[in-house]
């Protein structure tokens, strides 16, 4: 117990609130010829020194000692002695007579007698008498009485709460500071995600910028003075502002001082730093003191090492610390190694807790398994529970059983979450319906996301809307400049699209670029796109390597190509070679389409006819 005083050098009661490293440190021989001194001058008498004499043996635990000291101080009208006398006597389990004792020094003017009194009477149940003798202590600038005024008031609601918390924290209560923080940074938050925040946003984001910055300063006075958790909450203030360094320093106080989330927080911090090492140690120790979440990473970092069982015991401590995600890695990790049963206990067990991931992830195990019954309501929960891929799978499995309403508006969830796979999905469908302002804005989300099919339909969809051209077969025309939609049609390209690879051969060939049609028609056609091999065929027979451009005609004739199937009739049929002529003719007819099929009729008759005569 701490024991302080009214005067500099008393003590007055702090056995509610342990202010850590508030007391001066005193020498050991000064303060036993301090003792010495005070001792002598009561022994002779002086009141005063008796009253420090006993707050000294009080301080240090001598209680016996102290005893008569403060009785003949207090018997000579010393407040604080009366106040310290009260306190031992609370630590002697006689708390009726301390508080009587507590109220003969708070009606003489003690604010830490008033403090102690206050908090006496709230400890009993009597609220009313609790709070006058706080305020009586509050108002007289005490720190302690005005944070344990606070203290009742909040938990009463009153609005004056605030303001007692303020002024404990001015005086430099710690708590008060953090707490006041921590009351600042929810004030905050709500503002941010409150109705109507997009009107007059400036104002409004300048008052929560306000509050922000205020409630760092709060923050740092509190971790300053030995906060943990207020230390704690700096260095995350900090750590997303970029400020990596002093976030680590404020971290690593707060970790050695026990809090475990900042010794997590730490190790993640090296960890992206790229001190593994220095990280598994702030994780092991966070770990051993139940943080679920350094318990979480120091399991993913075993079974990236490949050491499965000791990943796996780490996260068996993480649920047994209360978190979920421990089921969900072990799951992950079962699933990886193939052992399905297990995992499907571990995703069961994390999403009955509600872990949305683990029952998206639960969902694909039992519809892998043939399981689409089982599968749908644990998609259901997990696209409730706010879990995007779990949406878009909910989207694909009703498609899949035709319900492509109830599809589409699970892809639009998801598309809304910024799901590219999922805008993709509905970008296609309002196309089918016909409405291409919403295709098209669905189609460059997707795009952007970095899907290839959705960049390569939103250039034909652009494309469609260019001016009519005439074109020759090989898409001679006189553009010079690239279009927005060939920038789409090359990213696609360039993510291995085949049908965007040709079409930006064909717009290269229309600017009159053969080397670089050339190089997308064979990138093409070498991917296995009979129209890339066609139109290579057909560019290299323009500039006279007509040998070459039948291999790739054959090449896209086999894949099934009705074109290059005639242009091979045609030049075996002009070689002589007429029955090779007539048996790609018949193919032709064949692969079609209906034009090509009677243009190749035509031939076949005549190659016929030739071979008869």
């Amino acid at each position: 117990m701490d024991v302080m005083g009214d005067k500099a050098t008393l003590f007055e009661t702090g056995r509610f609130v342990q202010p850590s490293g508030e007391e001066p440190t005193r020498d050991e021989a000064a303060e036993a010829a301090e003792e010495a001194r005070c001792r002598l001058q009561a022994e002779g008498g002086d009141v005063e020194a008796m009253s420090v004499l006993g707050a000294m043996l009080l301080r240090r635990g001598d209680l016996d000692g102290a005893e008569p000291q403060l009785r003949a101080a207090t018997a000579a009208g010393d407040r604080a002695a009366a106040n310290n006398l009260g306190v031992l006597l609370h630590q002697r389990g006689y708390p009726d007579e301390a508080a009587g004792w507590w109220r003969i020094a708070a009606v003489a003017g003690s604010a830490a007698a008033a403090h102690a009194l206050g908090r006496h009477h709230r400890e009993r149940g009597d609220e009313p008498a609790a709070e006058y003798w706080l305020r009586q202590s509050a108002e007289q600038g005490h720190a302690l009485g005005a944070y344990a005024l606070a203290d009742l008031l909040e938990h009463r609601g009153d609005v004056a709460a605030g303001r007692w918390m303020r002024a404990a924290a001015e005086r430099g209560h710690r708590e008060a500071a953090y707490r006041l923080a921590r009351a600042l940074d929810r004030r905050t938050a709500v503002e941010e995600d409150g109705p109507g925040g997009d009107n007059g946003a400036g104002p409004q984001l300048s008052a929560g910028a306000e509050e922000a910055a205020e409630a760092e300063q709060w923050y740092r006075q509190a971790a300053a003075r030995g906060h943990r958790r207020a230390a704690l909450h700096l260095g995350a203030i900090l750590e997303k502002r970029g400020e990596l360094k002093e976030a680590g320093r404020w971290y690593l106080t707060a970790a050695k001082d026990g809090e475990a989330r900042a010794a997590c927080a730490l190790g993640f911090l090296l960890r992206d730093a790229g001190d593994t090492e220095n990280a598994a140690i702030w994780w092991l120790r966070a770990a051993q003191d139940g943080d679920g979440n350094a318990a979480n990473a120091l399991g993913a970092l075993h079974a990236e090492r490949g050491e499965t069982q000791t990943a796996e015991r780490w996260y068996r401590a993480a649920m047994d610390a209360g978190d979920d995600n421990g089921a969900y890695n072990l799951g992950l990790l079962c699933a990886e190694q193939g052992r399905t049963a297990q995992a499907e206990q571990w995703y069961r067990r994390a999403a009955y807790a509600g872990h949305r991931e683990a029952a998206n992830a639960l969902a694909i195990l039992l519809l892998q398994g043939g399981d689409t019954s089982g599968a749908l309501p644990w998609f259901s929960k997990a696209a409730e529970a706010g879990s995007v891929d779990a949406a878009f799978n909910l989207g694909i499995l009703y498609a899949g059983r035709g319900e492509d309403r109830v599809a589409l508006r699970c892809y639009e969830q998801a598309a809304a979450a910024g799901h590219t796979e999922a805008a993709l999905q509905v970008g296609i469908a309002r196309l089918r319906e016909g409405d291409e302002a919403a295709a098209e804005r669905h189609l460059r989300c997707a795009a952007g996301g970095g899907s290839a099919e959705a960049a390569y339909r939103l250039a034909a969809v652009l494309d469609a809307r260019r001016p009519a051209v005439s074109e020759h077969e090989l898409g001679e025309s006189s553009l010079n400049v690239k279009t927005e939609c060939e920038e789409w049609y090359e990213r696609a390209a360039s993510q291995g699209h085949r049908r965007a690879q040709v079409r930006v051969g064909m717009l290269a060939a229309a600017r009159g670029d053969v080397v670089e049609a050339a190089r997308w028609y064979r990138t093409a056609a070498e991917a296995g796109s009979r129209n890339g091999a066609f139109n290579l065929g057909l560019l290299l027979a323009r500039e006279g390597s007509e040998p070459e451009a039948a291999v790739w005609w054959e090449r896209a004739a086999d894949a099934g190509h009705g074109r290059a199937a005639l242009r091979l009739a045609l030049v075996y049929a002009r070689r002589g070679e007429l029955a090779e002529g007539q048996r790609w003719a018949d193919r032709a007819v064949v692969l079609g389409p209906a034009e090509v099929s009677e243009r190749a009729g035509r031939l076949r008759d005549a190659l016929r006819e030739e071979l008869s005569a």
